[in-house]
């Protein structure tokens, strides 16, 4: 991480939240390392966290938000337990629904008209999963506080790789796909949703061992980070002849990245403005940049400890929706994993989890307009 020495004196972040609607915090400040010894970032704070999961170790893994268009308020978010399946929280982080699916590592989600599509990667029959609801019934779920996937897929695809990460785009020439990377090698899989089933497209290379991806549906633009070689978040424009032979790339570690680039997501301003952000796992920290080309760095922030709810390190998936979802999150949310979960009365790390932050206190933090 490079330190910026001029112009980072403290500026206070207003966090005169409720935390779990008990704790009123004070305002956080960050300061300058070569004078106190903390970090030169800004903090945001999580306003809830989930349960930890079922699985002990590096087992928690991606998150992902399916807005409740009729009920905001309701809307769910989805988390891997990579090792064992997929949990359903509220809004208030709160688990509503737990179904044993095998190790799904990564998920995605997209609403077509009254549907929603759900995909994931499957690690133990390495497939590509899809389930699809009916956006009322779902809302019904929701409003009961009872929503699991259930064990019986509305389709699967057969990957030809080691499957790892995925993600969903709704492209406006192509349709609804899927794309999936490969685990301990640079192969990524292109995935078409048809009425006949899920067809392989396409595979390309991406350089090496690559996770976090995200689509840009509206820039028709897929975001993918690539992990262990070379470090990098990379940008392909996508067009009907599948071409990806030429990325641009965003940031590397040579940058603002600081080990692993992992989980890559998207806050939309309009169709086609908004902001990238980045898991740098490796300094434990958030990166931003704008969601078009050249993409220009924006800032970095943190997830700090604050009231009852610990700080935030070595983040693995990411998800973020702009929509007024409620009093907590006026601005849209940011859903992350947290690898440490550190009690806050043991100071032990614990099983995983996902913590839940307001955009609006991202937006302050950083001065985004």
């Amino acid at each position: 991480m490079k330190l910026h020495f001029l112009k980072q004196l403290v500026k206070p972040i207003s966090l005169n939240k409720v935390i779990n609607k008990k704790v009123c915090i004070a305002p956080v400040f960050c300061c300058l390392a070569l004078i106190s010894g903390c970090s030169t970032l800004v903090q945001v704070p999580a306003l809830y966290e989930t349960p930890p999961v079922i699985s002990p170790d590096d087992a928690a893994d991606d998150p992902a938000i399916w807005l409740n268009s009729a009920v905001p308020s309701q809307s769910l978010i989805f988390g891997t337990d990579k090792k064992s399946g997929v949990y359903s929280y509220n809004l208030q982080g709160e688990t509503v629904g737990y179904t044993e699916l095998g190790k799904i590592n990564n998920i995605d989600t997209r609403s077509v008209d009254a549907d929603t599509y759900i995909v994931a990667s499957n690690r133990t029959q390495q497939s590509v999963d899809l389930w699809r609801f009916n956006d009322s019934a779902m809302g019904e779920a929701a409003a009961k506080g009872d929503f699991s996937l259930p064990a019986t897929r509305f389709m699967q695809g057969q990957s030809e790789i080691d499957i790892y990460g995925a993600c969903m785009g709704l492209d406006k020439r192509l349709g609804l796909l899927a794309f999936v990377t490969e685990d301990e090698g640079p192969r990524v899989e292109v995935w078409k949703y048809t009425a006949d089933g899920l067809k392989l497209l396409h595979t390309f290379d991406n350089g090496g061992e690559s996770e976090g991806c995200v689509y840009d549906d509206e820039n028709r633009t897929l975001l993918i980070s690539e992990e262990e070689v070379n470090g990098v978040l990379r940008a392909y424009p996508v067009t009907e002849a599948l071409d990806f032979s030429n990325p641009l790339i965003i940031d590397s570690r040579e940058g603002n990245i600081g080990g692993d680039p992992e989980g890559v997501t998207l806050y939309k301003t309009s169709a086609t403005e908004g902001y990238i952000i980045l898991s740098s796992q490796g300094d434990s920290k958030f990166n931003l940049y704008n969601r078009t080309a050249p993409y220009a760095y924006l800032g970095s922030f943190e997830v700090g400890e604050v009231g009852t709810v610990d700080g935030v390190s070595i983040t693995d998936g990411v998800a973020a929706i702009n929509y007024p979802l409620n009093e907590d999150f006026p601005r849209g949310l940011l859903v992350v994993q947290d690898n440490d979960n550190i009690s806050k009365t043991t100071r032990k790390p614990r099983r995983q989890n996902f913590k839940l932050i307001s955009f609006s206190d991202v937006i302050e933090a950083l001065q985004l307009k």
